[in-house]
This record gives C-alpha cells, structure tokens and sequence, in this order.
C-alpha cells in the first residue's frame, strides 16, 4: 500500500486495470441482455402467432349449436353439428380423473411433508414422482391400455379416466408437499405445546394455511389433462355420439380435435379449429386462476 501511494502511475495502473475490467463485464453484460431479449422476443412471436391464428379461426365458428350439438358426419355443411358430446365427455372424464388422483395426490404430500419428510420411503416415493412428472403421456396410456383395455377387451371412458388420474397425482404430489413446507414450523410447535393431536395440527393447521397452493396444484393437474390426447388414443379411443356414461368408446375434445383437423373436410376442419379455441381458453383461465391463488398465498405469507 506504501508503494501504490508513493507512485501515482502505479495507483493510475490499478485503476485502469479495474475499470478495464469492469468496462469487460459490462460488454458481457449487455451482450448477455441482448440475447435474452432476442430469446424473449422469437418465442413471444411465435406464441403471439399461435394465439392469434386460434382466436381468428376459432372464434368465427363458434354459436350455441357448436356447444351444443353433436359432432356432424363428414362433408356436411360449415355450420352443422358441434362439440357437444365431446366437450361432456370430456368433462366427465376429467372430473373422475381429478376425483382419483387429487386425494392421493394430496394424502401422499401430507405424508412426505409431515411424516416422514427424510426417510427411505419419501426418497423412494420422491424419485418415482419425478418419474411419472416426466414420464410421457403415452407412455401412460399405453400402461393403461395394457392393464384395463386388453384385460377388460373394451375402449371405455373408465380406462380414460385412470390414466388421465395417474397425470395428476405427481402434480398433486409436488405441489402440495411444497406448500406445506412453506408453513412456517412454529405454528406447528405452538400447536403440539397445547397438546393438539398430530393428524388435527395436519387438517386444522397446514393444511387449512396451505389450503389456496393446494388448490392450485389442483387446477394445475386440470389444466394440463384438459388438453392430454396420447393417453385418450390407447383408452377411450373417441366416439360421435352422445353419451352420458363412460363405459365403451367415449367421445373427447382432444381427439376430435386431432381427426378432425387431420381430415380433408372442411366442416370438420372448422370444427377442429373451435375445439382448439375452446380447450386453448379454458386452460388459459385454468392458469390465471391458479396464478391469482398462488398470489394470494404469497402475501398471506
């Protein structure tokens, strides 16, 4: 230090060599923000682009027929028939698969979280979750094509509805293990000191805190089966006409939306373009709703 303030010129080197440096991660740094907004800008483009041929070629078919209606025979006139039967079947399907997957998927992240958060079992249970997470989808469908639709010999909506279920409980899973990790340990310990027992410390406690991520994760798994095919090509194949039940063939949105979009008919093409809006949509407010919930239990904490 002596030195440096007994030679200005070597003082006046340091600096430069500083300033050299930070001149050089200053470059790196400008260099670094102009590629993400390059990144930024090529996917907003593309996702804009998407958007935007479905609302123009979906929005002009749809009517309360499109709703409605069931899905017309091929070469009819634009305008004929609808989604209907597709969109109840559907729903059906998804609701059963949700009513199946989300208490397993919620009682297993209560278990990971609060009983047993190290041990052997949640590591083994952790690590088959993160498979199914990235498991393709029709990788499940055929697992369940193998144990339902070759054992019973029948396409069904049953079968749909397993597999759409084995989709949600991973989501399910990792969600609601994270939210309740989230709660903070002394709202438990104030609980144990008052002698509450451990399952009503789980049910009054946690879980009513972490209630709003749950539900999240809930929507979540709904959001990403609302639009699955693979699993529904190997399970409940597809079907034209009404019906109230799953059991045989059962008409879907994702399907229909996939032969029909593939045939040579316009009529059908339409259709399959208003399906794509209608599914596009609801799983874009599936996620708005899911994102206004997780704010919510962002200020809370």
């Amino acid at each position: 230090m002596d030195a440096l303030r007994s030679s200005p010129s070597a003082v006046a080197r340091v600096l430069d060599a500083r300033q050299a440096h930070f001149n050089r991660r200053n470059r790196l740094n400008y260099f670094a923000i102009v590629l993400s907004m390059i990144a930024m800008f090529f996917g907003m483009f593309w996702l804009l682009w998407i958007l935007w041929e479905t609302v123009s070629q979906g929005v002009a078919g749809l009517s309360i027929a499109m709703l409605t209606e069931n899905t017309p025979p091929p070469n009819e006139p634009i305008g004929v028939g609808g989604l209907g039967n597709t969109i109840l079947g559907s729903a059906m399907m998804v609701a059963l698969a949700t009513f199946i997957g989300a208490p397993i998927g919620i009682l297993s992240g209560i278990y990971l979280a609060e009983y047993d958060p190290r041990g052997k079992i949640a590591g083994i249970v952790r690590f088959v979750n993160d498979l199914l997470l990235s498991a393709p989808s029709i990788i499940i469908g055929l697992f369940v094509y193998e144990i339902m639709v070759v054992t019973l010999k029948e396409f069904s909506g049953w079968a749909g509805a397993v597999a759409l279920s084995l989709i949600v409980i991973p989501i399910v899973i990792r969600t609601t293990e994270n939210m309740l990790a989230l709660i903070p340990s002394s709202l438990r310990e104030a609980a144990y000191a008052l002698g509450t027992p451990k399952w009503k410390v789980i049910t009054r406690i946690t879980l009513t805190a972490a209630r709003a991520g749950v539900l999240t994760g809930i929507l979540l798994a709904i959001a990403r089966i609302a639009g699955e095919t693979a699993p529904l090509l190997f399970t409940a194949l597809n079907n034209q006409f009404w019906k109230t039940g799953l059991s045989g063939p059962t008409p879907n949105l994702p399907v229909t939306i996939l032969q029909f979009a593939m045939s040579p008919y316009e009529n059908w093409q339409q259709i399959a373009w208003c399906g794509v809006f209608l599914i596009t949509f609801a799983v874009l407010a599936l996620n708005i709703l899911a994102r206004f919930l997780t704010r919510g239990v962002q200020a809370s904490n």
